[in-house]
Parts: C-alpha cells; sequence; structure tokens
C-alpha cells in the first residue's frame, strides 16, 4: 500500500440519474429549473447582469410558461441567469 493510497480520489461526474425528477417550479409566468454546476457545460449570457454564465456555475434557466404548454417551448426560448441574478430580478431597474 503506498503512502498515498488512503486519499479520496476525485470522480468524474457521471450521467445523471434518471430516476430522479427534475422538478421546475412556476415563478411570475416563467418555469424554472435549478441546475447545478456539473450539469453546466457551455458559456451563457446572464440577462440580469450581462455577464457570463460560465461552464460549471450553478444557475437557473427559466422560459415562457405559455411556450411550454404542449411543448411549443423551444431552445431560443430559455434564458440561462446567475441564480442570484434571477432572485434579485425584481429589484432591477
Amino acid at each position: 500500500m503506498s503512502p498515498r493510497s488512503h486519499r479520496s480520489r476525485r470522480r468524474e461526474p457521471g450521467p445523471r440519474d434518471p430516476y430522479v425528477p427534475v422538478v421546475d417550479t412556476v415563478e411570475d409566468g416563467w418555469v424554472v429549473r435549478h441546475l447545478a454546476g456539473t450539469s453546466s457545460t457551455k458559456t451563457y449570457r446572464c440577462p440580469g447582469c450581462d455577464q457570463e454564465v460560465r461552464p460549471g456555475t450553478a444557475h437557473v434557466v427559466v422560459w415562457p410558461e405559455a411556450g411550454s404548454w404542449a411543448g411549443q417551448a423551444t431552445p431560443d426560448d430559455r434564458r440561462h441567469w446567475h441564480s442570484p441574478c434571477w432572485a434579485a430580478r425584481h429589484r432591477r431597474r
């Protein structure tokens, strides 16, 4: 046994467990999905602060509730917000 074998090894993130349900909520006419940083692989632009939401950052994805009826929402309808920006959206001018 090597002296370093007792250290934990970092696991690579695996596929999302298909049995864990994704919980969407509806806030102010928007469907809101909270994403963990491990599921984020692309860079997005936050509409709240106009800064980048970088890969690996936990954030929220929102889309219009009306567009989600019967699968009518498209990827172009989605907006990726930093979680604090989404929480503070009513305090912005």
